[in-house]
């Protein structure tokens, strides 16, 4: 059933909403793919802290701006339906998430994204799935932090345990 024009534009009200509070999107053509698999990855992107808005190309248009160089450059890699992951608390989420799900339901296709204020393909979103999350990377720079801390408390260590044995030694 059409959309009326106050359900059109209350759809452009919220994709430009979103379009504002966005870190990265990633496009994904869901054309054949069933609603369990859909409501699936709805799920583990909320947990994300990312949403998924499917919208008619037309309506994206508007919210993106006609004339916006962004979208004409991404309205090139998207035929068919298509949904958007926005990625609103962390830039690789939605790539990650979206690439995870591939192994899962084969039918969806990721046609592309928009990282850093541009449009990327496929493969670049691919490859971006593939770096570690903002967690996983303060953790990996806290353990280089801590390694030569923990080295010097060893080695300090030593010097104490050494003149402990010889005192302990002498005490004999």
């Amino acid at each position: 059933m059409p959309l009326t024009k106050e359900q059109k534009s209350k759809a452009i009200a919220e994709l430009e909403k979103s379009l504002k509070d966005q870190k990265s999107m990633v496009f994904i053509d869901f054309s054949k793919v069933n609603s369990k698999d859909i409501f699936s990855l709805r799920q583990k992107l909320r947990q994300a802290g990312c949403v998924m808005k499917v919208a008619k190309k037309t309506l994206l248009a508007k919210a993106f701006g006609k004339d916006d160089a962004l979208w004409l450059k991404a309205k090139e890699s998207i035929p068919g339906q298509l949904a958007i992951i926005f990625g609103i608390e962390d830039e690789i989420a939605p790539a990650k998430i979206t690439q995870q799900f591939l192994k899962q339901a084969e039918n969806i296709k990721i046609l592309g994204g928009i990282f850093e204020s541009r449009f990327v393909d496929k493969a670049e979103v691919v490859v971006l799935s593939a770096i570690p999350s903002k967690e996983e990377s303060l953790s990996r720079l806290v353990r280089t932090l801590q390694n030569p801390m923990s080295g010097l408390l060893s080695v300090l260590q030593g010097n104490i345990r050494g003149l402990l044995q010889v005192l302990s030694s002498i005490n004999k």
